[in-house]
């Protein structure tokens, strides 16, 4: 049987993740989701954020990460454009992302991991809504160091008797974490399945698909050294393999 082969997508090309003089855009993916992959024995595949057309695509693949990325244009839950913390939204890639977890939902079966942005794609691809700015309603916000060094390290405690602690082996985690928004109003058909010190949804999981996990931190920034967070790419890519068609 042939290694599964795990897409990325990558940042819009207004995002510009690489800067040079050369060129106007990038679809570009940090390389720890690539690493991770690769660790769990998956043939990274990075499809650019341009893509729409994902009923050729997919077959091409045997799972799929959703990755950490710019914020989401609020017209698509909503939200307050005018918001001034908002990042640029590039309306290319959330078209892309979401008509991509709308098509995966549908069919329910291709093993989907949903990362920061990704998370929060698949909340509002799926009704939910989302905070703009957590300081917004927090006094401050735990989950990105205000420093230089942009990661905040957290805390957290998953539900026992979810898929994402059957994964990780543990309910008690450390997390990389950067984000300034997220999860208001849950989606249809999500479980909310752990929760930061200060309330904010930290991991969703939809009860009935073959297997989705979505979390707000960034695992693929500690996995080299936390066998907990290598092993929610580890279990993507089983899960992927375990779906392949006989060659």
């Amino acid at each position: 049987m042939q290694k599964p082969v795990i897409g990325i997508t990558s940042g819009g090309r207004s995002e510009g993740y690489v800067k040079a003089p050369y060129y106007d855009g990038y679809f570009s993916v940090p390389v720890p989701y690539v690493d991770a992959v690769l660790r769990a024995g998956g043939i990274p595949l990075i499809v650019p954020a341009a893509v729409s057309d994902w009923e050729s695509v997919l077959p091409l693949l045997d799972g799929l990460i959703v990755t950490g990325g710019t914020d989401i244009d609020p017209i698509e839950y909503g939200g307050d454009r005018a918001n001034p913390a908002l990042l640029p939204a590039d309306r290319e890639r959330d078209f892309s992302e979401l008509t991509l977890v709308r098509h995966l939902l549908g069919e329910g079966q291709m093993p989907l991991l949903c990362i920061c942005r990704g998370l929060q794609t698949l909340n509002v691809a799926t009704g939910g809504t989302l905070h703009e700015h957590i300081p917004d309603i927090h006094d401050q916000n735990i989950h990105r160091n205000s420093s230089s060094n942009f990661w905040a390290m957290q805390d957290l405690r998953i539900e026992p008797d979810s898929l994402l602690a059957k994964v990780m082996g543990t309910t008690a985690l450390r997390t990389a974490s950067g984000h300034h928004q997220a999860v208001r109003d849950v989606g249809a058909g999500l479980r909310v399945v752990c929760r930061a010190t200060d309330g904010i949804i930290e991991a969703l999981e939809m009860p009935g698909h073959a297997w989705l996990l979505a979390v707000q931190w960034h695992p693929e920034v500690t996995a080299a050294q936390d066998h907990t967070q290598q092993a929610l790419f580890d279990a993507l890519v089983a899960k992927a393999a375990n779906g392949q068609s006989p060659a």
